[in-house]
């Protein structure tokens, strides 16, 4: 695999720094003032994004699986753990400003919610997956192993994604739980900032997915030209 960055993705790298730029400047100067949570809703614009992307990484990772399972194709293993990796990431992002956003609001740093004892489990979950990965050398095994495991672990992501509407919470519902709960509600500007931010983190994502598969795909070439070398 060419070592040189492709022209998508580094156009890709500018575009997303570029859209990080106009975002700060759309949630912190063009997105009014929250009327009951303050400055502190500002962490809503990326508290959000991150959160639903980390279950569209690991999402990625369900299909990556069940794609190797059928094709045995190492393609779609090096996806699916680059998918992992960068859904960490995103959850990591999730839950530590839902933290920040959670201490002027809840006046607590941490409170077991089932939203956030059950996005921690999640985490925990996909923590695992690269750290028992890690102790299977067989390339064929481990991508057997971490196809199956990326499909059952999968069943944290809608568990957790339902737990507001299925246990008594606190977390707010960007939707109305049932038809007695008003829907959320946004200023248009408000609204014009989420969407864009939302489509920013997209852009980060694929950006970030990319990279990953691209280290993922040179560590294997390495892999295979070390095993060629050790049994010449």
């Amino acid at each position: 695999m060419s070592s040189s960055t492709p022209k998508p993705l580094q156009i890709l790298n500018i575009v997303s720094i570029l859209m990080f730029i106009i975002s700060l400047g759309l949630v912190f100067f063009y997105a009014p003032r929250e009327a009951v949570m303050g400055e502190a809703q500002r962490i809503f614009y990326y508290h959000v994004p991150s959160a639903w992307l980390s279950f569209v990484a690991f999402g990625v990772t369900l299909i990556a699986g069940i794609a190797y399972l059928r094709t045995s194709d190492h393609r779609w293993d090096r996806l699916g753990i680059a998918s992992v990796e960068v859904g960490i990431v995103f959850a990591v992002m999730a839950l530590l400003s839902g933290m920040l956003w959670a201490r002027p609001i809840w006046n607590t740093w941490w409170t077991w919610d089932p939203r956030l004892t059950t996005y921690t489990i999640l985490l925990l979950i996909y923590f695992a997956y690269l750290m028992l990965r890690q102790g299977i050398e067989d390339p064929d095994k481990r991508a057997r192993f971490g196809s199956v495991y990326g499909i059952v672990g999968f069943i944290s992501v809608p568990i957790t994604y339902f737990s507001i509407y299925l246990w008594r919470t606190i977390h707010p519902a960007v939707f109305g739980r049932n038809e007695s709960e008003t829907k959320m509600s946004m200023e248009p500007q408000m609204l014009q900032t989420f969407i864009f931010c939302n489509i920013f983190f997209m852009v980060v994502f694929v950006t970030l997915l990319w990279h990953r598969f691209r280290l993922e795909s040179n560590t294997a070439r390495v892999e295979e030209l070390r095993m060629k070398a050790s049994n010449a």
